[in-house]
C-alpha cells in the first residue's frame, strides 16, 4: 500500500488535513505550534486508491521543551519512506523563510511533492498562490481544511499520482500469488541442483547427468507443497568466470545471477561429500551482496563420513559450514540426499519457516529500544580521525514493495555522521538485532544516513528588505 506523508512547518494545518482525509479525528488539532510531535499513521478514507497517511511533527520550529530535533527526524523518516509528499503551507501567514528552507530540501526528495496551500477560506485568499509559486513546485492546490474547501481537487491529484503505484502493486501481488515463494536453486555445477528439484517434484522434470553444466537455462517449475505454492527456479551451475569457456556458459551464468535477484529465497546447494569450495563461497557472497534470504542445502549427506554415527556427522557438518561460510551465518541449513530422497521434504518446510519469520518485522518502537540498548551496552568508540563518537538519533524499517513474499526490511539508521559507522560496530548491531529479533534465513540490512542538527540555513533576505 502506498504511503502519503504530510509535512510542513508547525501550525499550518497538517493535522486538520490528516483528519479530514482519514475521515475521523485522530491527530490532535491545536493552535499551539508543535503539538504534533510523533508520526501518526492511518488509512486514507477520501481517495479511490488505498494509501496510508502519515502526519508528522512541524519542521523548523523552536520548541521550548527540547523536542525540536526529534520532530525534524520524524519528518525526515516520513519523507524517506513516502510515495507522495504533501507539502503544506499557510495562506494567512504567507511565504516564510522556513517554508523556503523546507522547499529547498523537498526539491531533492525522491517521491513526488505536491504543494498544498491551506487556510484559503474564500476567493480573496486565492491570490496567495502567486507568492508560493516561487517555491518551484507545480501549481499549488488551494484548500481549507477547516471548511473542507477544494478537498475534491486534492483527492483527485492524490489519486492521479497513486494510480500507477496501485496498479504496479496489484500486478506484483497477482504475480506473487500465482508464483508463491520463488526459490532459486543455485550452486556450482554438479552439486545436485537438478537432482534436488527432481526429488522435490517426485519426477524427472529436469535433465540429470554426471556431466557438469548440463542445465543451461534457468527453468521455472511450479509446485504445491502442503497447500502452499512454490516456483522452483532450477539454474545452471555457476562456474568461476575464468572457466566460462564459451558464450553459452557466460549467458547461462548471467541467467543464474538474474534468478538470484528475482527470487524470494535462495537455496544454496552444496556437495557436502566434496566439501565447501572457493566457488561455493563466491556464490554465497553473491547471495549476501544481493541481500537475499537464504537456505543452505547440504546435499549428498549420505556420502559424508558414512561410517560415522549420525549425531557426530551432523556436528561435523555444522562446524564445517559455519567455518567456511561464516559470513552467511544467518542462513539455516538442511542436510539431505537428493539421490535417496532422505530429508528432501525438509527443504520446503524450512523455506516456509523462513517466510513466516521474515513477516514478523519489528515495530518502530521495538526497533529503537533494541538499538538504543545496544548503544548503551557497548558505546561506539571515538573516531581517531574525526574525533567524534557515533550517535544514533532514530531508526525505522522500510520494506521493498517488490519483495513482500519473504520481506527483507532495510533498517534505516539516522545518525550524526555515517562515516563514524565502522564495519565492526555495524556487525555488533546486526548481532544484537538477531539476538533480540531472530529471523533465521533473513539478513539484517542497515542503511546509515547522516543527519546533522541543522541540515539547512534559512535563505538570505533579498537586498533592500
Amino acid at each position: 500500500m502506498s504511503t502519503v506523508a504530510i509535512v510542513g512547518r508547525p501550525n499550518v494545518g497538517k493535522s486538520a488535513i490528516f483528519n479530514r482525509l482519514a475521515g475521523r479525528k485522530i491527530a490532535i488539532v491545536h493552535d499551539q505550534p508543535g503539538v504534533t510531535r510523533d508520526r501518526i499513521a492511518a488509512p486514507c478514507a477520501a481517495t479511490d486508491h488505498p494509501c496510508t497517511l502519515i502526519d508528522t511533527g512541524g519542521i523548523g520550529a523552536t520548541i521550548d521543551d527540547g523536542f525540536g530535533e526529534q520532530v525534524t527526524i520524524e519528518a525526515d523518516v516520513a519523507m524517506e519512506t513516502a510515495d507522495l509528499i504533501l507539502f503544506v503551507v499557510d495562506a494567512h501567514d504567507g511565504l516564510t523563510p522556513v517554508d523556503q528552507a523546507l522547499a529547498q530540501k523537498l526539491r531533492k526528495a525522491k517521491p513526488p511533492v505536491r504543494l498544498v496551500v491551506n487556510k484559503v477560506d474564500d476567493a480573496k485568499h486565492e491570490s496567495a498562490f502567486s507568492e508560493f509559486a516561487r517555491l518551484g513546485f507545480a501549481s499549488p492546490i488551494l484548500i481549507s481544511a477547516e471548511h473542507g474547501r477544494n478537498f475534491g481537487a486534492l483527492c483527485e491529484e492524490m489519486d492521479r499520482v497513486l494510480a500507477p503505484l496501485a496498479a504496479e502493486s496489484a500486478d506484483e501481488a497477482r504475480v506473487a500469488e500465482e508464483s508463491g515463494i520463488r526459490l532459486a536453486i543455485i550452486g556450482k555445477p554438479n552439486a545436485g541442483k537438478s537432482s534436488l528439484v527432481n526429488a522435490i517434484l517426485g519426477d524427472r522434470r529436469t535433465i540429470v547427468s554426471e556431466i557438469a553444466g548440463t542445465t543451461r537455462d534457468a527453468v521455472d517449475l511450479p509446485y504445491t507443497f502442503k497447500g502452499e505454492r512454490f516456483t522452483l527456479i532450477d539454474t545452471a551451475g555457476l562456474r568461476p568466470r575464468a572457466k566460462r569457456d564459451n558464450s553459452v556458459e557466460v549467458f547461462s551464468a548471467m541467467r543464474s545471477e538474474k534468478a538470484v535477484r528475482r527470487a524470494d529465497l535462495c537455496v544454496l546447494v552444496i556437495d557436502l561429500a566434496s566439501g565447501i569450495s572457493a566457488q561455493d563461497r563466491k556464490i554465497a557472497q553473491l547471495i549476501l551482496e544481493e541481500k537475499k534470504p537464504c537456505l543452505i542445502v547440504l546435499n549428498k549427506f549420505d556420502l559424508y563420513h558414512p561410517d560415522t554415527p549420525l549425531k557426530a556427522r551432523l556436528a561435523h557438518a555444522t562446524d564445517h559450514v559455519r567455518r567456511e561460510l561464516f559470513f552467511l551465518s544467518y542462513a539455516p541449513f538442511v542436510a539431505c540426499s537428493a539421490k535417496t530422497g532422505s530429508s528432501v521434504d525438509q527443504v520446503l518446510k524450512e523455506a516456509l519457516k523462513i517466510r513466516e519469520g521474515a513477516r514478523e518485522v519489528p515495530t518502530t518502537g521495538a526497533l529503537n529500544r533494541i538499538l538504543h540498548a545496544a548503544f548503551e551496552q557497548n558505546p561506539p568508540p571515538v573516531d581517531s580521525k574525526l574525533r567524534r563518537r557515533l550517535k544514533l538519533y532514530y531508526a525505522t524499517a522500510a520494506t521493498n514493495a517488490k519483495y513482500q513474499t519473504v520481506p527483507v526490511p532495510t533498517i534505516v539508521l539516522f545518525v550524526n555522521d555515517k562515516r563514524l559507522m565502522s564495519n565492526s560496530y555495524e556487525a555488533f548491531l546486526s548481532n544484537r538485532m538477531r539476538e533480540a529479533h531472530p529471523a533465521p534465513g533473513v539478513p539484517v540490512v542497515f542503511s546509515v544516513r547522516s543527519r546533522t542538527r541543522r541540515e539547512w540555513t534559512p535563505p538570505e533576505k533579498p537586498q533592500g528588505h
